[in-house]
């Protein structure tokens, strides 16, 4: 059976790098949801692994916490590389 690839062990990383720069940010998931015109429950889905995050969407939940998406994305690669 394959494994959807939001579960695999190259993405368990992610979900809680964008929940810390969410809460880093000082917000709450409704307060960046309505940042990202996007629904709490996108968020949550997101900070919980249950929906994956694209390219596109991981620079605007950047942009959206207050960090410039070059800085969050090599501040990731370290996080995963250490």
């Amino acid at each position: 059976m394959a494994t959807k690839s939001q579960h695999s062990a190259a993405y368990r990383s992610v979900p809680p790098f964008l929940r810390t720069l969410r809460e880093n940010a000082g917000l709450t998931q409704r307060d960046l949801g309505k940042r990202l015109k996007k629904p709490q429950s996108w968020i949550f889905n997101c900070e919980s692994g249950n929906r994956r995050v694209d390219v596109a969407e991981f620079i605007a939940w950047v942009r959206g916490c207050g960090v410039d998406p070059g800085e969050a994305f090599s501040r990731f690669v370290k996080l995963v590389v250490s």
